[in-house]
Formats: C-alpha cells, structure tokens, sequence
C-alpha cells in the first residue's frame, strides 16, 4: 500500500500527496515508511519560516508571498501551524480560512497543522510536511508559526531562511523584541508600516542589530503593508539574495545538517517518549515504584534499568 501511495505522489497526484501529509502529521507506520521512501527526492526546495507576535499579519503577509510567487512562476507550498483544537487536538484552520483566494491554483498547496501542545511554534510533523512537500516538486515551503509569543525559535532550525515579523502599535518595542527571537531572524520585516509609528520601530530594530554580532551578515530590514502587497516584491528579492548568501558562503550545507540531525533526534525522542509511557501504563512495573517507595532502589538506577531495556528492545 505505501509503495502505490508513494508512487501516485511522485507522479504528481495532489491526493496522494493529502493522504501522506495525514499519515505524517498522525505519526503512523505508513507515513514513517512514506518519508524513508521519498527522502532521496529531496533538497531542492527553499524552505522560509515566518514567526512573530499574535497580531502581526504573518498570514495576510504570507498570501502576499503566495501571490508574488505565483507570479514569478513558482508553485508554493505552506505550513501553517494553528493553535490545537481543546476538543479535538486537530487544527483551528484559521489559516486556511484566511488564505482561501489560492486554493483554486494548482500551484498552492496548504496545509494547516496543530502544534498538539508542542513548544517553540511548530508541529513535531513540520520536518516530515516539508519533506513531502519538497519532493512532490515545490519550489517554495513557507512555514507559518503559530503567534504565541517568544517561544518561536524552533522555526530557525526548519527553515533555511527565517522570517522574523515585528509590527508597530505593541508598546515599548524594544521591550517586545527579545534577543532569542531577534537572533533568528535572516529577515526583520516591519508589518503594518503605514502606522506612525513603524518608522521609529524600523530605527529600534536597527540599532539593536548594531549591538549584535553581524559582521557577517547585517539582516535587511524590510517595511511591509502585506494587505497592499507593498514591499512584497522587495521581501521576495530579500529572500533570494539570503539563499544566494547562503549558497555562496557554503553555510547553506551546515545548515542543512544541523537542520537533519536535529529532526532524527527529534524523532528519537518521540519514540523513547512514546516507550517510556507505554511503560509507565504496564502495571506489571508496579513493583518498580514500590522499590523505590522502599528507598531499595534509586531513581539512577532505575533510569539506567530502562535504558537498558529500550536498548535490547524490551
């Protein structure tokens, strides 16, 4: 069954393509299988992450993106990481509502996927989405966080260029910009610059770059009116000339493998986690919390004991 799957995705069939995305985003066997199949189709897409607070326009800009790319000819992808449903875990689609006007193109594709209570933004299946959607053709993987603040850093290792969004109208901006997320950014993009006061946060923005470490690279700052398509244009130039950065410099490769090894220590952790539950849930493993109870045992040697056990997979 995976293999025909695999190999309708790969001959271009949009459902397919939906159908493996579910089995991602649900971790099960088929999509794991999927993802070793279609990994060796990869790599040639750029992928952009894009993150800021709640309210700054991350998907209004994000349609903006679409459009311009669309008419650059390129086919584009997006993952919008939507706050979990309380009732079903599944996403709210706030995204997708919003991004509406490119379902009919046949060179967009969106998907909206739940965080399930992970921290830092971003769905633990976004590796998998970009992957699928890399090898499927797009030239273009924009990931959307999901707004929730300062936790946003995840998004820098997903992405090959990052997107951070600041918008004027917040209070003191330089208490609203903090360094964890400023220093992720390969793209400061003001939001909403037709307010008064975005100039003079496009100023407190520069001169918290001067107090960093770009010698490098300065990142450009880039003012946006996304619901006028305004700067649009010069944004998308702005993420072309970081890729060409990238790629003449040589750290678009490191970049790339710390990306990769982060996910399969991602993925390891997911299973040692998963292992670790199913093992609290056995009672027959009672008995260990009554060793402890009975100070026979401690909790370093009972951790020693189940690494142990996951290493000789029992």
């Amino acid at each position: 069954m995976t293999s025909d799957l695999v190999s309708r995705f790969l001959a271009g069939d949009r459902r397919a393509l939906a159908r493996l995305l579910s089995h991602v985003e649900d971790r099960t066997d088929l999509g794991r299988q999927a993802l070793r199949e279609i990994f060796s189709h990869t790599g040639r897409a750029h992928t952009v992450g894009i993150t800021g607070p709640p309210g700054a326009g991350k998907s209004t800009l994000v349609n903006a993106l679409i459009r311009r790319y669309r008419d650059l000819q390129k086919t584009v992808a997006v993952v919008a990481i939507d706050p979990s449903s309380a009732l079903s875990g599944g996403a709210t689609l706030g995204d997708r509502i919003r991004m509406m006007d490119n379902y009919a193109d046949e060179g967009v594709f969106i998907r909206s996927m739940a965080t399930r209570g992970q921290l830092g933004g971003l769905s633990l299946a976004v590796g998998g989405a970009v992957h699928l959607f890399d090898a499927f053709g797009f030239d273009i993987v924009l990931i959307e966080t999901v707004g929730v603040g300062q936790a946003e850093v995840d998004v820098a290792d997903a992405a090959d260029t990052t997107i951070v969004v600041q918008v004027p109208g917040l209070g003191d901006s330089i208490q609203t910009i903090k360094a964890g997320v400023l220093e992720i950014a390969d793209i400061l993009v003001v939001n909403k610059a037709d307010r008064p006061d975005a100039r003079q946060l496009v100023r407190d923005l520069r001169n918290m770059l001067l107090l960093g470490d770009h010698s490098e690279r300065m990142p450009p700052i880039v003012p946006t009116i996304a619901t006028e398509t305004e700067g649009i244009a010069r944004l998308v130039d702005e993420i072309a000339a970081h890729r060409a950065y990238l790629n003449d410099s040589g750290t678009a490769s490191e970049r790339v493998r710390r990306r990769l090894r982060r996910e399969a220590i991602q993925i390891a952790r997911e299973q040692f986690n998963l292992w670790l539950l199913n093992w609290e849930r056995d009672p027959s493993n009672n008995a260990v919390a009554e060793r402890l109870l009975r100070r026979e045992d401690d909790p370093g040697t009972v951790a020693d004991h189940l690494l142990d056990r996951y290493r000789a997979g029992t």
